[in-house]
């Protein structure tokens, strides 16, 4: 490939070697695309435990647990809430995180598969634009821990002249500390997933106990009130209560709907088998539940000791006399945000640009390109309160339902768990359906798609009013989920795309192996080996051709 006039190609372009899989088509793979080979397969089953650990504890999910209190449930609604979300979301995530341990390819090439070349980019793009929003909003959690930590330190930070207009909803501090938390994910950044294992490990063994910690506080400074979290009443009922019920348990299944269809991104890179992805079903719920219990009780705690319900945690935090206990507890947030923000977030986004633009993005130019568009997202607008944050997570999840039923349907129920890896990299392969679109996908999409979006407006925009419109939207990832899986399967069932079904699966060993006795025969024929040189040659010949 030549250089583009004016530019030196390495500053322009990433690192593509040839290709195994795709021949050299630099529009299809790059080095970060490839499947995962044996030698850089890494996470083992303690370092998915750790990952899911790891990813718990962050402010996200203390938040979507306060903020079902502060709309006007209960713990009890909220814990039950939480529990059946993460059962709900755990079996997508253990499903569609088993084919990327089968084929060792990233979210955006196994979408391929049910999608299409062309028509995977609506799966990418939609989980592109989420992925770098929920970096944005991580970030902000960040800074608001990096104020309150600098604030345990020089108080006189917390009370510096704000030059910030007030319906920016951010102050000077803020902004300062939003961009030093920013800064500091820079480095992370640069870390190969493989290497980031280490640091989900280390955020397991430290951010735990802190919140503990937060937890029998929580209990012991609310023992004797009778305004404890056990005598907590719904402020709500009737159709209000349902509606309510409805709506909070989408926005919990939207916090990790972006994992339910992106976890081939991380099982990719798996060296342990597929078996234990059903680990997450039994994990998932009773881990998340418990770190929404802690966000429960102290946030109830800070409604009795306080006066008002601080769904925030740093809100709660700052109103501590001990600077030292403030400065820790921040400390072990920010942690939290910093892990689950370069895991489940930049590097989500990153996957799905390299794929976008393989020439010249690959994974860690992505992750740095997502934490620059994250300014422009304004995240600090989005955290403004609770009813903005849950309908925030509720948008979140109107697109992914539907790309995560296609996506696990596709392979487990339509395709019978056969995929050709190699073909996944082919654009003239059994994948391209009718020019790269598979419409069979869009149509579904777009009917799981569509009731959510009169709501979607309005969410975005409540002076737009649409009625009854908005009441689909309160349970979309659900009714998306459904709507999508129905409409596929049939569609694939009734106009079934036959050039794509195969008698087995090809799966990236078997195309490595082949490679490497390719090569083998390649140099024996090279210089001139006369034993069976013309059965070498035949044979190097049709491997030419698969490949």
């Amino acid at each position: 490939m030549k250089s583009i006039p004016g530019f030196e190609r390495q500053t322009l372009y990433v690192e593509q070697p040839k290709s195994v899989f795709a021949d050299g088509n630099a529009r299809w793979t790059n080095k970060d695309l490839d499947p995962v080979p044996k030698n850089a397969r890494k996470w083992g089953v303690t370092s998915f435990i750790a990952y899911w650990i790891s990813d718990a504890f962050n402010a996200a999910t203390w938040q979507f647990a306060s903020s079902i209190i502060a709309i006007g449930l209960t713990y009890r609604e909220a814990i039950g809430i939480t529990a059946l979300a993460f059962f709900i979301i755990s079996f997508v995530i253990a499903f569609n995180g088993a084919t990327g341990v089968i084929h060792h390819a990233p979210f955006p090439v196994i979408a391929r598969a049910s999608w299409g070349f062309w028509g995977s980019y609506i799966a990418i793009v939609s989980r592109a634009i989420l992925a770098i929003f929920w970096f944005a909003i991580q970030t902000m959690n960040g800074a608001n821990t990096v104020r309150v930590m600098i604030g345990a330190i020089w108080p006189s930070f917390l009370t510096l002249p704000n030059h910030i207009p007030k319906d920016q909803g951010i102050t000077t501090n803020t902004m300062i500390s939003f961009f030093v938390f920013w800064l500091i994910q820079v480095p992370f950044l640069y870390m190969h997933p493989n290497n980031l294992r280490w640091l989900f490990m280390a955020k397991s063994v430290i951010v735990p106990p802190a919140w503990i910690a937060i937890l029998i506080w929580a209990f012991v400074s609310t023992n004797d009130s009778e305004n404890s979290m056990w005598n907590q009443t719904a402020t709500i009922s009737g159709s209000a209560y349902s509606w309510a019920f409805l709506a909070s348990l989408t926005s919990v299944i939207g916090n990790y709907a972006t994992l339910s269809v992106n976890q081939a991104d991380f099982s990719r890179y798996s060296r342990v088998s597929v078996k234990w992805q059903c680990l997450y079903v039994p994990m998932l719920p009773i881990v998340f539940t418990f770190i929404a219990f802690i966000g429960i009780a102290a946030t109830s705690a800070g409604a009795v000791r306080y006066g008002e319900v601080l769904w925030d945690p740093m809100a709660l935090i700052s109103n501590w006399s001990s600077r030292a206990c403030r400065f820790f507890a921040a400390f072990s947030f920010a942690l939290a945000a910093l892990g689950v923000n370069i895991s489940a977030n930049s590097l989500s986004a990153a996957n799905d640009l390299t794929a976008l633009f393989p020439q010249f993005i690959n994974i860690r130019r992505g992750q740095l390109l997502c934490a620059v568009i994250a300014w422009a997202l304004v995240p600090w607008k989005i955290l403004a309160s609770a009813g903005s944050f849950l309908n925030f997570m509720a948008a979140y999840a109107v697109f992914l339902g539907p790309i995560a039923a296609i996506m696990l349907f596709d392979f487990w129920v339509v395709h019978n768990r056969k995929y050709d890896t190699l073909a996944l990299y082919n654009y003239n392969g059994i994948y391209k359906y009718y020019h790269g679109f598979n419409w069979r996908a869009i149509v579904a999409f777009l009917a799981g798609v569509a009731p959510n979006m009169p709501g979607f407006i309005n969410g975005v925009n409540p002076s737009v009013d649409v009625g009854v419109g908005v009441r689909p939207y309160q349970f979309g990832w659900l009714l998306g989920f459904t709507i999508t899986t129905i409409f596929y399967v049939g569609l694939e069932k009734i106009f079934p795309p036959r050039e794509t079904f195969i008698e087995r699966a090809v799966l990236p060993d078997e195309v490595y192996e082949r490679h490497e006795e390719i090569e083998g025969v390649g140099i024996e024929v090279e210089m001139g080996d006369e034993d069976n040189v013309g059965e070498k040659k035949g044979f190097k010949a049709w491997a030419d051709r698969m490949l």
